[in-house]
């Protein structure tokens, strides 16, 4: 199994997302579950179907999390450094048609969040990002078709 690449924080987030899940959703549904059962017939019982769904989406979960957890490379980004761009990287980059300012922090999938400016370390932009520097030209093939950046800031650690 492969190893996933993670924050400190993304890691943190996924083991807080397992505990609420076991601890707090389970119960929850368990619960749904044997007041549905207390109605009755259960082939027509919709809140059953409804609660055992539920069942089966958080405990499908649960197995997702507890793989990527231990799969887990937790990498510490505030003790990373250099001029080069690898996970981890904050990056500042200039789109060379629109001088449009983007920021992205390249992490680990499971904790990218576009909107948020975190990309996955295997998306198309971070892949063309990996051993660049400032004053690097990348060439990005997006959804809308090719894009120019050019990188004007790396920095390391927390954002």
């Amino acid at each position: 199994m492969d190893k996933v690449p993670l924050t400190i924080k993304g890691y943190a987030a996924l083991e807080e997302e397992l505990k609420h899940r076991q601890q707090v959703e389970r119960p929850r549904i368990i619960q749904a579950i044997a007041e549905a059962r207390a109605l009755g017939d259960l082939s027509e019982n919709a809140e059953y179907h409804a609660a055992k769904e539920a069942q089966s989406l958080n405990e499908g979960r649960v197995l997702e999390l507890e793989s990527l957890i231990s799969r887990a490379e937790v990498i510490d980004i505030a003790k990373l450094s250099g001029d080069r761009i690898k996970f981890g990287a904050t990056v500042k980059l200039v789109d060379e048609d629109t001088e449009e300012e983007k920021t992205y922090q390249i992490v680990g999938e499971p904790e990218a969040d576009v909107r948020s400016g975190r990309v996955s370390v295997a998306s198309p932009i971070a892949r063309a990002l990996m051993g660049k520097t400032i004053g690097d030209t990348v060439e990005v093939s997006t959804p809308g078709g090719g894009k120019s950046y050019e990188v004007v800031g790396v920095r390391f650690g927390a954002t």
